[in-house]
């Protein structure tokens, strides 16, 4: 098995792990976070429903088109989900860091969206 099969196994049993305790409501969505090596995507899940209330990620035209390191990209993405909650009344969620180490652009982007105005 190769390194990189053995790190997307041991991320998925973190999810796991995490996914079991953290859960999404109406009112205090689930805020996921998916990070690839070039892009960041967040999402605000209803879990009850299993529906996606919002979405942002760094290929937006607007984040895309901002200068700076992909740390600066995932704060400007953590203030964009923050904005998009703020218009669909949402003030609380919980954070799921999706199997990542809270460092580095997962840290900006919860950085970003505490900003914004989420709290978690």
């Amino acid at each position: 098995m190769s390194k990189t099969a053995k790190t997307v196994i041991r991320r998925q049993k973190l999810r796991w792990r995490i996914r079991k305790n953290v859960k999404g409501t109406a009112q205090a969505p689930r805020l996921s976070v998916f990070r690839s090596n070039k892009d960041i995507y967040a999402q605000l899940i209803d879990d009850a429903t299993g529906l996606t209330l919002a979405s942002a990620n760094s290929r937006q035209k607007d984040i895309a088109a901002q200068s700076g390191t992909k740390s600066e990209k995932a704060a400007f993405v953590g203030k964009a989900i923050a904005q998009k909650a703020k218009d669909l009344g949402i003030e609380a969620c919980v954070f799921d860091r999706g199997g990542y180490l809270y460092h580095g652009r997962v840290k900006s982007l919860a950085d970003g969206a505490r900003e914004g105005g989420l709290k978690f």
